[in-house]
């Protein structure tokens, strides 16, 4: 994939219970390359930082989640969590997408330029007016 600066800051919040699980969670992503972690303000939440070319939020999450961590379910959560799976989401196809082939620009170019342009009518001129 191709390098691009689109960094992030996210925040994951674990549910209240079982308490402990924001410094295990934090001792666990901290070693991956490229991912930068640390303990929110109140102790329930990391405050990760990445780029979306190398992570995503629904990936962490849904990594801590199979190890046996509980992310907090309150409305706002999940709808901030969905807001953000989704703009990342289509981030990375956007940055995926294919870049137009210049060969076949520059194919299309030259028939236009070999086109003959403007008000001009081949048909004969006895057909012209013919009624």
């Amino acid at each position: 994939m191709r390098p691009c600066d689109l960094e992030k800051i996210r925040e994951i919040v674990f549910h209240a219970l079982p308490p402990g699980q924001v410094e295990r969670a934090l001792a666990l992503l901290d070693g991956l390359d490229g991912l930068m972690v640390a303990i929110g303000a109140d102790g329930k939440r990391l405050l990760v930082r990445y780029q979306v070319c190398e992570y995503t939020l629904e990936g962490l999450e849904t990594a801590l989640s199979s190890q046996g961590f509980h992310l907090d379910n309150s409305l706002l959560s999940k709808l901030k969590r969905s807001l953000a799976y989704f703009s990342e989401s289509v981030q990375r196809s956007n940055i995926a997408a294919a870049e137009p082939d210049v060969k076949s620009q520059q194919a299309f170019m030259k028939v236009y330029e070999r086109h003959l342009h403007g008000d001009r009518d081949d048909t004969p001129e006895e057909w012209r007016s013919y009624k």
